[in-house]
């Protein structure tokens, strides 16, 4: 055996050792002459085994291993058994071996007396060294790999401290034996080879290392850079010395398309070899073998694009430059279906544009490259997939931010990036806002960017621009044309030409050679005529003609003779080049002082070019503008969208352009407001941060100047700001100052501006004490401590030229009663003033001599001071029956003045035959006593009832305190169960004593309000006298008055309510004032909340106004409904219908309130899904009046919000069932709509299979077939199994055959069932009401006090009849009485007079009942 010699000493040549494919190859004979492991060593021989290989390397060097080869052998064989000792012993040994050899090879190569055998012993030598050590290098990292993968084990502590040491040993060794190895590497080692190129197999077995270090996924932590180094440059070495090239190009894309991980690493490898190591030939050729990936491979291996794709975006951010030599090789991939694969290389391509293709002084070449770039980028801006449009918008946020794209692509990627701004995807959406903010804050044009501005500049300097032009031409010398020059020149170019047919004479050669272009020559031809040299254009012209053979310009005729043919050529050279070009070689001595003509017309020509380039970039920052403009109108929507990264990129885009003067992005600003009530701390915190840049940042060198600018900026806000508006800045400003970020010198300017110390107009001392209220939420005493300054400057004798600064006054001061603590509540006692403090004698003061004077502005001040007084005052009650007094009085004394004139009544005035009063006099004192009643109300509802608990928990907590000081002193210890039975107690007294406390405010309202012994009961009779007679109180403010008046004295007692609701519907129904109309709606809204259990039938007259012919009408009603369904105040029932029909309102604020409403209704369980039944039912009504085409926009929307796959497959057979209860073929037509809009999913078609006899007799109809073949189409395009597919199939032949049938079976189907139809049809006449608007014309009668027993009666009577409409539940429902009863038809009120109809009639025996209906 040739091993056997292998144990004395090393003979010549005797064996080869062959690297091995695997571990057991040396166990078996591979052929003569081969190297064979004789014995393989249990784990307990290796450590004496160990010590001897040591020993021998001691005493023979690294030849040693050819002697015990086999014991580190059998540690590889065994390396998990052995024990961590020996493998670390192991490793430190053949590191030193290699080391030894490594610095013993070069001298032993370069030895001339080297024999061959001990060549080929040194041979064997560092095969076998090397694969030990490369053995040892994979076993460590294979174990560590197994270890890192595995958590701890729970079994065994030892095993799990004994894998960490070796963990920790090996992590040391793996540098310094990468080291080694690349050291060893960098000797030529070919000469032990004799001369030739080193074995593949060694290469391999040297690199293979590398590679399955790189395999372990931590390798890309920053504490494994070292590693990842060495690692590096030992791979460097193999590719510099080894032609490891093609290797390495395979490994490292089968590592790429199978390691994520590594696709970094080798990034950053590739680029050191190129930049380092001079190889730049293997970034092409890597991504060239990327760039031949089949694309249809790459859209299945997603691991592997991803490791491809991170490989081309790290190497284009490492060496672009190369990459972009490079990157034809990848553009085909740009159209394969990998969005992975298109997302890297356009990242490539921002790359590369942004560090390389970048500047003014890049070559034709390059700029063309840039401009294919940036088209390619744009292009994918509207690619399919939605990842890669948000990448591509990403790419040139950055491209923009660096400024690296031209100006002439401005204005394409801008418009783009705003048609991405309608994306479906959040994302895209996301991402196109914050391109558009980096082009603002990056543009080029201005830094103030209004559209009137620009316009009104631009169009000054287009008019500049038009009138140097015009001086130009008027001034501008002759000039002599290249066509007439030609003319003059000719008789000589003409001769000259003639000369080349003659011979040449003595002394005159041919020196000129055609150039090697086209170009080159023309100039060339061109210049020689130019210098008058006629004869040697002429000939070179000739020569030109052979050489470029049918090339423009030496083309022509064939008819045409030679000489024509060059005089030909010679004309289109000469007229074709620009006769300004070297104007020193002028062609013609007579031009000469036509150049010098020329030359102080420069200065001028410069102008007009400068005047061109200010007016082009004006144009194109008008553009821009325009631009940014519509971008703004969309953003400004997005700001209520549910994606809350979507509305703070709107809330940062709104800021941005306000601070570029866009005058649009303040209404956005404004819009912005409402967020700061989202219940998302990142959207709330977003608009205080915007407030925070916008205002609390204002410019100015003093802390004075900084904080008029920010006091005047806010007043701005407050020029015609709604309620609302007000509202939401208060809860900036008052978060503002809270935190301390207002500064005192701000305040102190509010209060000069208010005490007129500082000079302002009358609407900035408002503001200001706007301004003041809103701060004084946040910290009250800013109010409180200057309470005297308030009242005496805002409610002094002039405050009747101006009651809104009162107003706002009343307002600011309300903070110090808003803003008391609960917890403070229950120890505390409210912050109240004495009934003798000055503020509400000023207050009575104000009202009662502002009560007899004529002013728009007096009522919103009288019901701002009552609120204030009940909520500040003692003894609120007293104050305000004083100032009804007095208001009273002079109202008496103003009609016994009337009583003593004997002219007659003005049109100002009202008159009821017994004497007249001033209208607004008496829209003043109804006013003054529905705000009384409901403050009162209020009062005891909220205050009184406050303080009633809070005395009540003091007396308990004093009284358990006093109970246990006692139980203390006598030392009784209580047991668990008494302590328990104690608070059960204390609990259920504490709950009833809030009942008590409860009906003793009700009672109340109830009996003591309105009673004779009450002050207000001396003004109802007034009150209903005015809203019963509109003829006689025409006037259209005061019936608004009274009606809203008697609105809020019903919200005292439900006793009163009910008698006098009917009269308040009847005035909402059939008034003509819209603002009469609106009151009452509200007014209905906050009684349907107080006492629901009376509003609660007449719900459907509160739905009517929906369908008002008004706008604001319909809005203020579609707020009270969203605000009463929502909060379920009312049965959710045709009330849904009739908000479905706001989706298709004209106004686009009523269609807003309606989306708001059913995205608000989705987020309740199955909402929206209960309810869609009935909204079907009713809408598909013809006599609801909903049109085809809207009640598609409506279920549209409706259908939208069906998201479950359950749901979606119950509707499918609700609505194929549905079929055979309706009877118009508009029914049939509107249901089969509704089912395309469900996407079908399996169950679903099995669902329609069985249901197919339902509808099977419709499908004649040509609209009902074509919406189930768009059913199946769409089922059939998603794919599926192959049995849905024939199911599918078999469903579509069926309703083919139905369809096919003819009209004979539709005759006989309609024969069948004519007599249901006529029935049905006069059902749907006699009960149409409910589905029409209530009009004006409608008698009193309708409005009768309804009735649930006799309701119910009715319904019971009615049960046997036959529906035309479609009135289905849904399984969440139950089909009870009860729900039937909520479906009003005609008899929306009982008939029959009630109890209460009857009280009434007793009223009106005693004299004091008007007629409730008008005349």
């Amino acid at each position: 055996m040739a091993a056997a010699t292998a144990r004395g000493a090393v003979p010549e040549a005797a064996w080869e050792f062959r690297l091995p494919l695997n571990l057991a190859d040396l166990l078996r004979d591979s052929g003569p002459g081969c190297y064979v492991v004789q014995r393989v060593l249990p784990a307990s021989e290796l450590p004496p085994a160990l010590t001897a290989f040591r020993s021998a390397f001691k005493a023979h060097g690294a030849l040693a291993v050819l002697q015990h080869f086999d014991s580190l052998y059998s540690l590889l064989r065994c390396f998990q058994a052995a024990e961590t000792a020996v493998k670390e012993d192991a490793l430190e040994l053949m590191m030193c071996v290699v080391s030894h050899h490594s610095n013993e090879l070069p001298a032993i190569m370069h030895d001339s007396g080297l024999s061959r055998a001990d060549c080929a012993a040194h041979l064997n030598a560092l095969k076998m060294n090397c694969y030990l050590l490369t053995g040892l290098v994979d076993a460590f990292e294979t174990e560590t790999c197994r270890n890192a993968l595995l958590e701890v084990n729970p079994s065994g502590k030892n095993k799990k401290n004994r894998t960490k040491t070796s963990g920790s040993f090996w992590e040391e060794e793996r540098e310094p034996v990468l080291h080694l190895l690349t050291q060893l590497l960098q000797l030529d080692l070919r000469q032990l080879w004799g001369g030739s190129a080193v074995d593949e197999e060694f290469v391999s077995l040297m690199t293979g290392s590398c590679y399955h270090i790189l395999e372990n996924p931590s390798i890309g932590l920053q504490k494994y850079r070292a590693t990842r180094e060495a690692v590096t440059h030992l791979l460097a070495a193999v590719l510099t010395h080894y032609d490891h090239m093609f290797s390495a190009i395979v490994k490292i894309t089968q590592m790429l398309q199978h390691f994520e991980h590594v696709a970094p690493v080798f990034a950053q490898a590739v680029s050191l070899w190129a930049t380092e190591y001079g190889l730049k030939s293997l970034v092409g050729e890597l991504l060239r073998e990327i760039g031949q990936k089949f694309p249809q491979d790459l859209a299945h291996d997603t691991s592997g694009v991803k490791g491809y794709a991170t490989f081309i975006t790290e190497l284009a951010e490492q060496i672009p430059a190369l990459v972009l030599a490079n990157m034809s090789v990848l553009l085909h991939l740009l159209n394969g279906e990998s969005y992975m694969m298109r997302n890297a290389i356009l990242a490539a391509m921002a790359e590369v544009l942004v560090r390389v293709l970048n500047g003014d002084q890049l070559e034709e070449a390059a700029r063309g490259t840039r401009d294919k770039f940036l088209s390619m980028l744009r292009s994918h801006i509207c690619d399919i997939h939605g990842f890669v449009r948000s990448r591509v918008l990403q790419l040139f946020t950055r491209i923009v931010q660096c400024r690296v794209l031209p100006l002439t692509q401005f204005q394409s990627v801008v418009s783009v990036a705003v048609g991405r701004l309608k994306d479906k995807s959040v994302m895209v959406v996301k991402n196109a806002i914050q391109l558009l903010a980096a082009f603002l804050s990056n543009n080029p044009f201005s830094c103030k960017l209004s559209c009137t501005d620009l316009t009104e500049a631009l169009k000054k300097e287009v008019q500049k621009l038009q009138e140097m032009r015009d001086r130009d031409r008027s001034t501008a010398a002759p000039v002599i044309t290249s066509e007439e020059e030609w003319e003059a020149m000719l008789p000589e170019v003409r001769a000259a030409t003639q000369q080349l047919f003659q011979p040449l004479q003595e002394g005159e050669e041919e020196v000129l050679e055609v150039g090697e272009t086209v170009e080159s020559t023309s100039e060339q031809i061109t210049g020689l005529l130019r210098k008058l040299n006629y004869k040697s254009a002429a000939r070179l012209t000739r020569k030109a003609l052979c050489h470029f053979q049918g090339k423009e310009p030496f083309s022509g005729p064939a008819e045409e003779s030679e000489e024509a043919t060059i005089l030909s050529v010679l004309k289109r050279l000469y007229t074709g080049s620009c006769p300004g070009e070297n104007s020193e070689d002028s062609p013609r001595g007579s031009s000469s002082p036509q150049a010098e003509e020329v030359v102080p017309d420069k200065q001028p020509q410069t102008e007009l070019a400068k005047q061109e380039m200010l007016v082009q970039y004006l144009q194109d920052a008008y553009n821009f503008s325009v631009k940014i403009t519509e971008a703004l109108s969309l953003i400004s929507k997005m700001m209520h969208e549910n994606c809350i990264s979507v509305v703070q990129e709107s809330i940062e885009f709104l800021v941005t352009a306000s601070q570029f003067g866009v005058p649009q992005a303040v209404l956005g600003v404004r819009r912005m407001l409402p967020l700061i009530w989202s219940k998302e701390p990142g959207i709330k915190e977003a608009v205080l941060d915007a407030y925070r840049r916008l205002y609390l940042s204002p410019s100015g060198k003093s802390e004075r100047a900084r904080a008029q600018s920010l006091v005047h900026s806010l007043s701005l806000i407050m020029v015609d700001a709604s309620l609302g508006t007000i509202q939401c800045l208060e809860e900036i400003i008052s978060e503002f100052v809270q935190k301390d970020e207002i500064k005192p010198a701000v305040i102190q300017l509010l209060w000069e501006r208010f005490t007129e110390k500082s000079q302002c107009s009358p609407l900035e001392q408002r503001a200001a004490v706007i301004l003041l209220g809103m701060m004084a939420r946040g910290k009250p005493e800013i109010v409180g401590s200057n309470l005297d300054v308030l009242v005496t400057v805002g409610l002094s004798e002039k405050v009747c030229e101006d009651y809104r600064l009162a107003q706002e006054v009343c307002n600011a001061i309300s903070k110090l009663a808003s803003n008391r603590k609960p917890a403070l509540e229950q120890s505390n006692a409210p912050f109240r003033l004495p009934q003798d403090h000055m503020l509400f004698a000023s207050l009575s003061e104000t009202l009662s001599k502002g009560f007899a004077q004529p002013s728009g502005h007096w009522i919103p001040f009288m019901e701002t001071a009552v609120t204030l007084i009940y909520k500040l005052a003692e003894g609120a009650g007293d104050i305000c029956a004083h100032i009804l007094q007095m208001c009273s009085q002079q109202a008496l004394e103003k009609l016994e003045e009337a009583d003593g004139q004997k002219a007659g009544v003005s049109p100002n005035r009202v008159s009821d035959g017994a004497g007249s009063l001033p209208t607004f006099m008496l829209m003043h004192l109804l006013s003054l006593v529905g705000q009384v009643a409901l403050q009162q109300v209020q009062y005891l509802e909220v205050s009184v009832s406050t303080e009633l608990r809070r005395r009540r928990c003091l007396r308990e907590e004093e009284k358990s305190k006093k109970h246990s000081d006692s139980s203390m002193k006598k030392q009784r210890p209580l047991s668990t169960g008494n302590e328990t039975t104690m608070e059960e107690e204390l609990g259920l007294v504490g709950a009833s004593a809030d009942d008590t406390e409860a009906e003793l405010i009700r009672s109340i309202c109830e009996t003591e309000l309105l009673d004779d012994k009450h002050l207000l009961s001396a003004f109802v009779p007034l009150v209903l006298k005015v809203c019963k007679n509109p003829g006689l109180y025409s006037d259209p403010a005061l019936s608004a008055a009274a009606a809203l008046s008697l609105g809020k004295v019903c919200m005292i007692s439900s006793e009163f309510c009910s008698s006098h609701l009917r009269l308040l519907l009847t005035m909402m129904e059939k008034s003509t004032l819209p603002g009469v109309r609106s009151n009452l709606i509200i007014a209905a809204g906050d009684l349907a909340i107080r006492f629901p259990n009376v509003v609660e039938p007449w719900t459907s007259h509160l739905c009517a106004r929906l369908r008002d012919p008004c706008p604001s009408v319909r809005h203020t009603a579609g707020l009270v409904m969203t605000h009463l369904i929502l909060e379920d105040m009312i049965k959710v029932k045709g009330q849904v219908s009739e908000m479905a029909t706001l989706l298709i309102d004209p106004e686009e604020a009523i269609m807003g309130l309606a989306h708001n409403f059913f995205s608000e209704l989705s987020n309740k369980d199955n909402a929206i899904y209960n309810l869609l039944p009935d909204i079907i039912s009713h809408l598909s009504d013809p006599n609801c009046g909903i049109e085809e085409e809207p009640f598609h926009t409506i279920m549209r929307h409706l259908f939208s919000y069906i998201s479950k796959d359950k749901q979606r497959e119950s509707l499918v057979e609700k609505l194929c069932q549905r079929f055979r209860t309706v009877r118009t073929d508009r029914q049939y037509r509107d249901l089969s709509y509704c089912l395309t809009l469900l996407p079908l999913s399996e169950r679903g078609l099995q669902k329609l299979q069985d249901n197919f006899d339902c509808f099977a007799d419709k499908l004649q109809d040509p609209a009902v077939y074509s919406c189930f073949q768009t059913l199946l189409a769409r089922f059939s395009r998603a794919g599926s199994k192959p049995e849905i597919k024939a199911l599918a199939e078999d469903l579509e032949q069926k309703m083919s055959a139905s369809h096919n049938r003819g009209l004979d079976s539709a005759v006989t189907c309609q024969e069948g069932s004519a007599t249901p139809v006529t029935e049905a049809t006069k059902q749907k006449h006699t009960r149409s009401s409910r589905h029409q608007p209530l009009s004006t014309a409608n008698s009193g009668e309708d409005f009768v006090t309804p009735h649930a027993f006799q309701k119910q009666k009715c319904a019971q009577k009615r049960r046997p009849c036959k529906k035309a409409v479609i009135t289905f539940s849904s399984d969440e429902e139950n089909n009870s009485e009860d729900d039937l009863l909520a479906e009003l038809r005609e008899e929306e009120t009982p008939t029959k007079t009630t109890p209460i109809t009857r009280s009434s009639a007793r009223q009106a025996r005693r004299g004091n009942h008007l007629p409730l209906s008008f005349d």
